[in-house]
């Protein structure tokens, strides 16, 4: 199996926590980047509470998995609260804005 990016390689064939892919940083948003195909990317987000993404659009269908805490997700408008297991999907072209209202762990999964 090829690789486009090389910080997949420590993570090929083995068992990982999705949730540890990414560390907390006090007022920050990390990210990790674990798969990124022109098809599309999956990444690993950590906020700390408070903070989030500001409202924008984006031109695919983008699918959010509550990895810990919780957070707000606005789409057109529409407040939706997310928790740990929880799942939603932001569909292509419609605004969408978060907010951790905690410290906030997602999976972010964009496909073109």
């Amino acid at each position: 199996m090829g690789s486009d990016s090389k910080t997949e390689w420590d993570l090929i064939g083995r068992p990982v926590r999705l949730a540890d892919l990414a560390a907390w940083q006090t007022n920050s948003i990390v990210s990790r980047e674990i798969i990124k195909r022109a098809a599309g990317t999956v990444t690993v987000f950590a906020f700390d509470a408070g903070e989030g993404l500001s409202e924008h659009t984006a031109p695919f269908d983008a699918m959010v998995y509550a990895l810990e805490g919780g957070a707000e997700i606005m789409i057109s408008g529409a407040q939706h609260a997310v928790k740990e297991g929880d799942m939603i999907i932001m569909p292509a072209g419609k605004p969408h804005a978060l907010k951790a209202v905690e410290r906030f762990k997602m999976l972010l999964v964009l496909i073109k």
